[in-house]
């Protein structure tokens, strides 16, 4: 039997196919090649359409199959691995109403601030785990205030996995885990959040049926299932964010257990016991894939939004025709610090660990005689690191102190540079997997429909690509010490 796993990126979709007798990964398949646009209509507005991304997971499907490296007949399952806090609308005929309003969109920051404060911030923590924020429920507030004539129409809320389920199978489901995300769970009463929906006024009826993270999602349409030469009927038996998936992916599934991910964005995700939070709400706590009411398996997510988008934007503004690769290869000959040059990787919208605020990205101490376009290599990746350690140590504060982090060998930490400055800044070793979401979607897919007895059954044969220790942590604290002198002036 072979699974299907999507994982339905900011930046592209991508499907791998796994055996499931072997657990080895037998094609893999990228769409579109270069990375997708995101729409900003406004400042700190972010939209991606729903519509694309369907169009984009078909054509991933069909790129997959043309490999020939496996019968798309022998397909048995399908996970789905999606960007988290997006909000997709869609009418009674399960039409889009508008682009979804995706994770790194700000507009709805301050309707979440004055949501904090009428509901109460002891009652938002305590039940929520979070403030309402910048999250699904905001957003969707924001809609019902601004955009009446569309806020009428809908028939359901969907985050982003829940469409690509819905337009392979065309039933709507939800999970815990993915409502929890969108801040709309109340975890002590186990159930959608009475005081979020009656403050924003919103319609229970809007939301899906409540289905557990491994269970049947739907079944593949006939008409679907022809278009991509699969067996119609196939289940849909696995959906989570990117992030618990990505934990999943790296079998982080027990308390104390942490992941990572640097890609567009970066996180940490650790996994606890029990309902904890931020006080601040700086870092989030979300249902994790295995939380049950019986076993509060909860994630607690620190989010950098301006992770892989700034290395992105380095390569562009430099007007290198390098690869990723030579430029970490170059950027490997300029000493750590960069010869003074600093970078704050803040410029993709509000940053939930600086409290919500949008300070944008910044490049310091620029000195037109020494500094090369490697030195701004090597000084975004570094500020990337510094990031990171900002954030850890909100973690540290919140009880979290990781022995060892896990992390698929890919996106950021396919440079040394940046593998390097991460772990002699947080000071904490971490191994490198061959993992990624699409992979962990489909053994997701496999648990659902219990091809795999357990977690330990799926994961059985997982083991580190690498680990790398802290060799220099005393160097890389005095320059983060130096560039948190310079954030904190930012955040004056």
């Amino acid at each position: 039997m072979l699974l299907l796993g999507i994982d339905i990126g900011t930046s592209s979709i991508k499907v791998s196919v796994v055996d499931a007798a072997t657990r080895h990964c037998i094609a893999s398949a990228q769409y579109p090649e270069t990375e997708s646009e995101i729409s900003s209509l406004h400042p700190g507005w972010a939209e991606q359409s729903p519509e694309m991304w369907w169009r984009h997971v078909q054509s991933a499907i069909e790129k997959a199959n043309a490999t020939k490296e496996y019968k798309p007949q022998d397909i048995g399952a399908i996970g789905i691995s999606y960007q988290m806090h997006g909000l997709v609308l869609i009418d009674q005929y399960q039409e889009v109403l508008r682009d979804a309003i995706i994770w790194c969109d700000s507009r709805a920051v301050e309707i979440g601030e004055e949501a904090f404060d009428a509901i109460g911030e002891e009652k938002c923590l305590s039940h929520l785990l979070n403030s309402p924020g910048n999250f699904t429920a905001s957003k969707l507030a924001w809609v019902k205030r601004n955009e009446p004539h569309i806020y009428e129409k809908i028939h359901k809320v969907l985050l982003p996995g829940d469409f690509i389920a819905m337009k392979l199978t065309g039933d709507t489901t939800t999970t815990i885990s993915a409502l929890s995300e969108g801040i709309f769970w109340d975890f002590k009463e186990n159930k959608l959040s009475d005081d979020v929906l009656n403050y924003y006024g919103l319609n229970r009826e809007h939301f899906p049926a409540i289905h557990d993270v491994f269970s049947t999602h739907g079944l593949l349409k006939g008409d679907v299932a022809e278009t991509l030469s699969l067996k119609a009927g196939i289940p849909v038996t696995y959906k989570a964010g990117d992030q618990p998936n990505n934990a999943l992916s790296l079998n982080v599934l027990e308390a104390g257990e942490v992941a990572a991910t640097a890609g567009t964005s970066g996180v940490i995700y650790g996994v606890c016991d029990g309902l904890v939070y931020d006080k601040q709400s700086r870092v989030n706590t979300f249902a994790h894939v295995n939380y049950t009411s019986q076993h509060k398996r909860t994630g607690v997510l620190l989010c950098i939004n301006g992770v892989g988008i700034l290395n992105r934007w380095i390569k562009n503004m430099t007007g290198t025709d390098l690869t990723y690769r030579e430029m970490n290869d170059a950027a490997k000959l300029i000493d750590a610090g960069s010869n003074g040059l600093k970078i704050l990787p803040f410029g993709n919208g509000a940053e939930r660990m600086l409290s919500n605020r949008t300070i944008d990205a910044h490049i310091h101490h620029i000195d037109l005689n020494v500094h090369t376009q490697a030195h701004a290599w090597r000084a975004a990746q570094e500020g990337i690191a510094f990031a990171f350690r900002y954030g850890m140590d909100i973690l540290r504060e919140n009880g979290m102190n990781p022995s060892v982090i896990k992390a698929g060998k890919a996106n950021m930490f396919l440079s040394d540079v940046f593998a390097d400055a991460f772990v002699n800044t947080v000071n904490v070793p971490v191994e490198l997997y061959n993992c990624d979401g699409s992979v962990g979607a489909a053994m997701g897919a496999g648990l659902g429909a219990k091809v795999y007895a357990c977690s330990k059954d799926a994961f059985a044969g997982l083991n580190a690509l690498q680990l790398i220790e802290p060799t220099d942590t005393k160097r890389y604290d005095e320059l983060y010490q130096e560039w948190r002198e310079l954030l904190n002036m930012q955040m004056k």
